[in-house]
């Protein structure tokens, strides 16, 4: 019997909730959520949250957004000259450090802040000690900011994040299908959301019903490519 046609999917349009109640939290991400949950009573005035690729570092960052009206700025937008606008605002946070960032206008930027009382946050894969920083003051300042660290999911922040990215995507999928997932795929959120991504590509393309078999062969194609 010939296989039916396989249908071009079109790339529609999903908005993924990036709220406070949307966070999920588990064993990996608990010490940044609540953290962040205390601001402003923070150990320190600058936060350096670090996590792997897709660990929700820009989730937590919008939630905070959300909650306190902070500024938001990619790192290797800080500029000097957008120090004083930003410290307006009731707290920063600067994403993504260890894409690069000017030593001099992160280093104005703490300054400026603590003058004011205000708290930072910087979110990165890395570590500061990575970033090749070249200023000692900056480094100095660095030190003393409280680290807080995301890990790679446990499994039932996996599965439950699973269940969300489908959730996202207005899919309903069988509990036996991301419990099948979950035993075979990378601690990872990375590989998470591409797998839920490919997985819902492939279902438009044949079916539509996602299956075990399915999500096996998309999930072995997600691990490879990377």
């Amino acid at each position: 019997m010939a296989e039916p046609p396989r249908q071009l999917p079109f790339d529609l349009p999903h908005e993924a909730s990036l709220t406070r109640e949307d966070y999920l939290v588990g064993g990996s991400n608990k010490a940044a959520f609540e953290l962040l949950e205390r601001w402003p009573d923070w150990p320190s005035p600058v936060v350096v949250l670090a996590g792997p690729v897709g660990s929700g570092k820009t989730h937590l960052v919008r939630a905070f957004q959300d909650e306190t009206g902070a500024a938001v700025v990619s790192a290797p937008d800080l500029t000097e000259t957008a120090v004083e606008p930003l410290v307006a605002a009731p707290a920063v946070a600067v994403e993504d450090a260890h894409l690069g960032v000017s030593d001099t206008a992160l280093f104005h930027l703490l300054n400026a802040s603590r003058q004011a009382g205000k708290t930072v946050l910087v979110t990165s894969r890395t570590w500061p000690a990575a970033w090749k920083i070249a200023l000692p003051d900056l480094i100095s300042r660095l030190r003393a900011a409280t680290p807080v660290e995301i890990l790679e999911p446990d499994d039932d922040l996996l599965r439950r994040v699973l269940v969300k990215l489908f959730a996202d995507r207005q899919i309903a999928v069988d509990q036996g299908v991301v419990d099948y997932l979950v035993v075979r795929m990378e601690r990872s959120l990375e590989v998470a959301m591409r797998a839920v991504e490919a997985i819902d590509r492939e279902a438009l393309a044949g079916s539509g019903k996602i299956t075990k078999p399915l999500a096996g062969r998309v999930l072995e194609n997600v691990h490879k490519s990377r």
